[in-house]
């Protein structure tokens, strides 16, 4: 039987094991010019000993900015800046993909370099606040895309791809979940034009489909992996039936023979098997446990074969060592949630390890 704890082939990498550490906002990149810090460099090394590590989302152009001091890979400072913390990964035998995340219609204009605007498929503006340095604002209607802004966020996204190799990941994760640019392209509330880019599935599951392709090309598609959360109502978003539009978009991705699929599950276990059953390739899940995080009853969906790799979000922000307390059955710190989002060390590398 396997076992979360055995190795795995990724994309031509082995992998300690199957313990995923999932993508985790931590807005905490305070060096200039949106670059990661000395500080996030000791974060991400003390979860070396994760099976594969993904990074927080990485913004892979100036307007792909949604929150405040979220890091980019789109500067040769911040290329650099990155190398020190892949190396430092690397040092403690981690494996590290940098998670490319677009937040499309979620953000602000204050958040943005002046004259930039929030951009989308279609001036539809999102209801609810996004914090921002000078405290929470209103969504603001995005500037809807035109076809040539399009083909360049396209590019934008197979650059940054370019630079994560060139800063020392061992590939990218493309955000296409949670509400931001992919997903808003997959979604019918978010996605309203009636030209390529639109309209029926085949138009929705374009820009997505593009994407990926531009990254794998780039970069080879076994450096490259896909997070999607069919049916996620997060950042405004409504997928009343997402079935017909992801077993699309999976079935023209396939043929990539891509590093991975991560699905951040909903309530419907079902879809998940459907999935599960359509990916050809390595399937990573991140389970629907909400309220709760995912604990150490997730480890089974390993070993029943409803997924390759299990990924972890908020239990290994508090628990550095994760997969050493999950073998051992815990103990397991508490996440605070009050340090999530920005501060300093606190909340974020003082978590005690079993041997601290």
């Amino acid at each position: 039987m396997t076992t979360a704890f055995d190795p795995i082939d990724l994309g031509g990498k082995r992998l300690t094991s199957r313990v995923v550490m999932a993508p985790m906002t931590r807005s905490r990149a305070y060096g200039p010019g949106a670059e990661p810090t000395e500080l996030m460099a000791t974060y991400y090394a003390q979860r070396a000993s994760a099976g594969l590590l993904v990074t927080e989302g990485i913004q892979p152009s100036p307007v792909g900015q949604g929150y405040p001091d979220t890091p980019g890979l789109h500067t040769a400072g911040q290329i650099q800046a990155w190398r020190t913390v892949t190396d430092a990964v690397h040092r403690d035998g981690g494996a590290i993909f940098a998670q490319l995340m677009h937040t499309g219609r979620i953000g602000h204009p204050s958040l943005l370099p002046e004259g930039l605007v929030p951009v989308a498929p279609s001036p539809v503006a999102a209801k609810g606040q996004v914090y921002t340095h000078q405290g929470p604002k209103e969504y603001v209607t995005p500037k809807e895309l035109t076809e040539a802004e399009i083909r360049q966020t396209v590019a934008d996204f197979a650059d940054a791809a370019r630079n994560a190799i060139q800063a020392g990941f061992d590939g990218v994760e493309l955000h296409g979940a949670n509400g931001y640019l992919i997903h808003q392209f997959l979604a019918p509330n978010t996605n309203l034009r009636t030209d390529a880019w639109g309209g029926d599935t085949e138009g929705r599951i374009r820009f997505a489909v593009e994407v990926v392709a531009a990254v794998a090309e780039a970069i080879g598609s076994h450096r490259v992996g896909l997070r999607i959360s069919p049916g996620n109502v997060y950042n405004d978003i409504a997928e009343d039936d997402p079935t017909e539009v992801y077993a699309a978009l999976l079935d023209r991705l396939a043929a990539l023979d891509l590093a991975y699929l991560h699905l951040m599950e909903g309530p419907d276990r079902s879809l998940t098997a459907r999935l599960r059953k359509a990916w050809p390739g390595t399937f990573v899940l991140n389970p629907f446990t909400y309220p709760d995080a995912t604990g150490p009853d997730a480890l089974a969906l390993v070993e029943d074969g409803s997924a390759d790799m299990v990924a972890y979000g908020a239990l290994f922000l508090a628990n550095p060592d994760l997969p050493a307390r999950l073998a051992a059955g815990g103990p397991f710190n508490t996440p605070d949630k009050a340090t999530f989002y920005g501060g300093d060390h606190r909340g974020y590398t003082d978590y005690p390890t079993l041997t601290a």
